[in-house]
């Protein structure tokens, strides 16, 4: 039981240095809790630590170490059959990959992240990978596929916010003068 208290407190830990932008030492202490996680036998909750590390690290601008925190956490979640937290690791590993500037991959992480996200009715967190599959495509200079991918992640969200209301609103100009 203590153990299972100390992983609590790490992951607290983790949590409470990352709202307050030490994200380094976010990262230190899920990578210890997974670590825990892992020695007790319970490799999904290792795999959900490695996810949170994964995204503590890319704050911290330590790109190596979110990608070696995250690659192959989509596969453990993909054979335990539990497809939101499989989404949302691919979608982690698509900004990892995305800042390791390995674009191609990113792009195939945050389509897989995308599609398995919307299977299981997960329409914000949906969107929020589109709209990173959408910087991605303009950052690749594929402008089309940019204001689709776009269109597609906002055409999902239920209850927009205002400013997704007007970006939705803005993005119907240039598919007009296409004639779509």
């Amino acid at each position: 039981m203590e153990e299972q208290i100390s992983t609590n407190q790490l992951i607290n830990e983790g949590k409470a240095a990352y709202r307050q932008g030490d994200f380094i030492e976010a990262a230190r202490a899920f990578d210890v809790a997974a670590e825990s996680f892992d020695v007790s036998g319970d490799v999904l909750n290792a795999a959900e630590m490695r996810n949170n590390s994964s995204v503590a690290y890319l704050r911290a601008g330590e790109v190596q170490a979110a990608l070696r925190a995250v690659e192959g956490t989509p596969a453990l979640f993909a054979s335990a059959g539990d497809v939101r937290r499989q989404g949302l690791a691919l979608g982690n590993l698509g900004a990892a990959l995305e800042a390791m500037n390995r674009l191609d991959e990113a792009a195939k992480a945050y389509s897989q992240s995308a599609d398995l996200l919307e299977s299981v009715g997960e329409n914000d967190l949906r969107a929020y990978v589109m709209k990173s599959l959408s910087a991605l495509h303009l950052r690749s200079g594929r402008h089309i596929e940019a204001l689709s991918t776009m269109q597609a992640g906002l055409d999902g969200i239920e209850h927009p916010k205002t400013q997704e209301r007007l970006l939705k609103r803005l993005l119907k100009v240039p598919f007009k003068f296409m004639g779509k």
